[in-house]
């Protein structure tokens, strides 16, 4: 074999190996602080509201900016912009390590998620054109698996952490990996450019300026309700915002929502499927471990190993369903998967109580986390499945963005409900808004599995199972060695 087959057999592997560290350390943030709130609500005074945003400045951040992650690596070189990403992160959490109220930290997690909104779509890009075609489903199904890693291992290191040393360190711990990962990221991995060069400031604008009103509103109706002046005007205004954001994407020639992606049903479906998902799941997953430690009186780290038997079935799931969607399609495993999530809160709401007992929660857990990981994959698959090789970044970029707006909708949402009918007054005070809340995820996630039914069979036209051949097939510029 020569230096330079070498060099290319192992390229996919090294790529694989970055990029997914890189991955891990930023989905390790989506949950990392769940087990950690209700230390850190105790330690910085902060309300059920800031509480709220410690978790959605992260995604809501990370969701805005995602849909701008994928052009900056298109324009400036997808390495380069992965490895600022990195950094930006690891500063970031180190900001938020040093937070001296909650408000500081709210700030630093906002930042937080604007660098993982630039590793999150490149990775994946990355990977993508590292790996040959035939290999796609298994790489995106170890992707996905990583990513439900870090998903999985969240709640257990943030409760580790928390408990053995405090909660600052769940933040510290990034700092390390990023010194390490983005110059090795900058050294190893091949730079490319997409065909698109332009950015959309405008559009971008437009984003902020319309989902972060809407969320906010939605925040406040907790406490307001949902008639109050504030809350109403909140959300109306950024509707309108999101309207003219919308009207933009459809006349701008280099659009950072390509708003012709959701011509393709399979993309649409799919992204809504995602949407409903992250909306039911996170919305969930916010109260659980506050569960275990405000109502059971848990420790965090007890809470997180609880946790452990929904968050860690992606990791071996994941990649069996990413592989097998490649040869039956994506809709059969997002409908199951779907239907199981949305069985496992359902019971999750029926059986808790203030005094229930572990064992009556694993059926929950395990069905939650067998239902994630059938979707995950597959559904990432669909979507670079029904776009053009060389728009997987920017598709990858609208996908993730969706799926965060809905972690976000389903935080402010089911914490509104739950705000409703209960409160941290008392275990049982807790225990009432949680069985309010609950059901309102599980419905939601049902709505869900209808919704992916729309995925249209594989091997019809530009869907899933076969990818998009009216282009090249790699990007548009030639790949150059570092």
């Amino acid at each position: 074999m020569t230096n330079s087959a070498a060099k290319a057999s192992t390229r996919p592997v090294i790529t694989f190996v970055i990029v997914s560290i890189g991955l891990f350390m930023v989905t390790l943030d989506n949950l990392v602080v769940s087990t950690a709130l209700p230390v850190i609500r105790v330690d910085l005074n902060a309300p059920l509201e800031s509480l709220e945003w410690m978790v959605n400045a992260y995604t809501l951040s990370y969701a805005v900016f995602l849909l701008t992650g994928a052009a900056l690596g298109d324009r400036f070189g997808r390495r380069k912009m992965f490895a600022i990403g990195v950094m930006v992160f690891s500063l970031a959490s180190a900001a938020a390590a040093l937070a001296p109220s909650a408000d500081f930290l709210v700030t630093a997690r906002a930042v937080q998620g604007l660098g993982a909104a630039l590793v999150t779509p490149l990775s994946l890009t990355l990977l993508s054109a590292a790996v040959p075609d035939d290999k796609r489903g298994l790489a995106i199904g170890a992707w996905s698996g990583v990513s439900g890693l870090g998903v999985a291992m969240g709640p257990v290191i943030g409760g580790a952490i928390t408990e053995g040393i405090a909660w600052q360190w769940i933040f510290w711990v990034n700092v390390p990996i990023g010194l390490v990962i983005a110059p090795l990221a900058a050294w190893k991995l091949l730079e490319s450019y997409g065909p698109d060069r332009g950015l959309d400031p405008r559009g971008l604008i437009l984003a902020v300026v319309g989902l972060f009103p809407l969320t906010f509103g939605i925040v406040r109706s907790g406490a307001l309700g949902w008639g109050s002046t504030t809350v109403v005007v909140s959300i109306v205004f950024g509707l309108v915002m999101m309207a003219f954001f919308l009207l933009h994407e459809s006349r701008t020639q280099e659009p950072m929502l390509p708003l012709r992606f959701f011509r393709s049903r399979a993309f649409s479906a799919t992204n809504a499927v995602s949407f409903v998902m992250f909306f039911g799941i996170f919305g969930s997953i916010f109260f659980l471990s506050q569960y275990f430690i405000t109502v059971q009186g848990l420790t965090p780290l007890q809470a997180g190993i609880r946790i452990l038997p929904w968050t860690a079935m992606p990791i071996f799931i994941a990649p069996i369903a990413g592989l097998l969607s490649d040869r039956f399609g994506a809709r059969p495993f997002m409908v199951v998967g779907l239907a199981l999530q949305a069985f496992a809160i359902a019971w999750i709401a029926k059986v808790a109580q203030v005094d229930t007992a572990y064992i009556e929660f694993v059926p929950g857990f395990v069905a939650g986390g067998a239902g994630m990981a059938l979707v995950f994959a597959p559904s990432a698959n669909a979507v670079l499945s029904s776009v053009r090789p060389i728009e997987a970044g920017k598709a990858s970029g609208a996908t993730n963005a969706i799926r965060e707006l809905g972690g976000v909708a389903g935080v402010a949402v089911l914490a509104s409900v739950f705000a409703a009918a209960g409160g941290y007054a008392s275990p049982q005070d807790f225990v009432d808004g949680v069985r309010a809340a609950l059901p309102v995820g599980s419905a939601v996630l049902l709505i869900g599995a209808f919704i992916a039914l729309l995925i249209p069979r594989q091997g019809a036209p530009g869907t899933t199972g076969a990818r998009r051949t009216d282009a090249p097939p790699q990007d548009a510029s030639v790949p150059s060695l570092p």
